[in-house]
């Protein structure tokens, strides 16, 4: 079975889609094309959303990513293969999520230029994030580092900066220096990368969803940061006026 098409990476703004459904187990729904951007997956969380179809209108609780293709859970739904249907994503969730991640991008290329730290975990939800790094050569002022680098992101994201998203052959984009900042792993073995550029900021391989300007991510407030060892020190923040992301301390 060929792979679901990620409709998301070509444009992160799709609410609504039409698909056709190509495997059912139980459940789960897998269809041609998505726009539901699965997770936990490049550290986001799952979309949500419904399905309309000639039988009904079925709520999505989540997307998930097997292999190359993208399964949809669909509880009590009546769809079978080579059906279409309509998609529509929870926009209000996806887009916090996207403006969040986009900031996070920021974040991560400060503490990149200022201390080399690379990312060693993290989660992105619409209620907040977190973001974990290695910040060896930041020693004992690690916290500073963070709230500093925070504080520094914040001013960037005003500038109201274009997003770039483009695609380069694997070979050619993995020459272009700081473009992975992942501790743990280097991009999937695809013959083209993603490629997401804040000009002048940052230029990363990503797959999932941002805003196309900076200006789009608002007001981002500082929750806490704490040490979870000493190649994980922690950040958590959200938007402002949005739910917790979690524990620490400011």
């Amino acid at each position: 079975m060929p792979g679901t098409r990620l409709l998301y990476q070509e444009d992160s703004y799709l609410r609504e889609f039409d698909a056709t459904v190509v495997e059912v187990r139980g459940d789960e729904v897998a269809l041609d094309a998505t726009a539901f951007h699965p997770g936990p997956h490049g550290g986001l969380d799952t979309d949500t959303g419904y399905l309309v179809g000639r039988g009904g209108r079925w709520r999505v609780e989540a997307a998930r990513l097997e292999g190359d293709t993208v399964y949809h859970r669909v509880p009590g739904h009546s769809l079978g293969p080579g059906e279409r249907v309509h998609g529509v994503i929870d926009w209000p969730r996806r887009y916090a999520m996207m403006r969040l991640h986009t900031f996070s991008h920021i974040l991560a290329a400060v503490l990149y230029e200022r201390y080399g730290a690379l990312v060693t975990g993290g989660h992105i939800s619409p209620e907040g994030a977190r973001d974990d790094f290695d910040l060896s050569k930041a020693g004992g002022e690690w916290r500073r580092a963070l709230l500093e680098g925070f504080e520094e992101a914040r001013r960037i994201a005003a500038r109201c900066i274009e997003v770039k998203v483009y695609w380069l052959p694997r070979e050619e984009a993995l020459k272009i220096p700081g473009l992975v900042k992942l501790a743990s792993r280097l991009p999937p073995e695809v013959e083209r990368l993603r490629i997401v550029e804040i000009p002048g900021v940052d230029i990363q391989a990503d797959g999932g969803p941002h805003v196309s300007n900076t200006c789009e991510i608002g007001e981002v407030e500082l929750v806490g940061v704490e040490s979870k060892g000493r190649r994980r020190r922690r950040i958590y923040y959200r938007l402002a006026g949005g739910g917790g992301a979690g524990g620490g301390e400011a």
